[in-house]
């Protein structure tokens, strides 16, 4: 048995069909009731918990309401999913190749040194840079 009510001039559809006692169904809301309740939400002063309890809804319910109706001008202004999912090939920088030496120029009045350290010696090469630098 399939009964149908329509209450709030044509804003809200409750469809109760044939099922076992004490199960619940949910209610389907046209787009219009959608649009009066957030366009209510976005008035200044209104919460979205009153809102939501003067319309018999759920305050999440219209909190989601508000995200998907702000949604649109965000996706208006992305990619289209198609273009998103391409695969796109990107030529990557040959490699740098990584030094062998650590290579260090001391400069004294109008002296300069250059000082070559292999890099698997780095730790001595800093000892060496403190103890000149002091």
């Amino acid at each position: 048995m399939l009964v149908s009510t329509r209450t709030l001039g044509g804003h809200v559809d409750t469809i109760e069909q044939q099922h076992s006692p004490g199960r619940r169904r949910r209610r389907l809301h046209s787009d219009e009731f959608k649009a009066d309740a957030v366009a209510a939400a976005s008035q200044a002063g209104m919460s979205m918990a009153s809102v939501a309890l003067a319309r018999g809804i759920n305050a999440n319910l219209l909190r989601r309401w508000v995200r998907e109706a702000e949604l649109p001008q965000a996706v208006a202004t992305a990619q289209p999913a198609a273009a998103a999912s391409t695969f796109v090939p990107v030529r990557m920088p040959e490699p740098v190749a990584q030094p062998t030496e650590i290579r260090i120029d001391v400069r004294r009045g109008a002296t300069t040194i250059t000082v070559s350290w292999p890099m698997a010696a780095a730790a001595e090469c800093a000892g060496w840079m403190r103890e000149l630098l002091r």
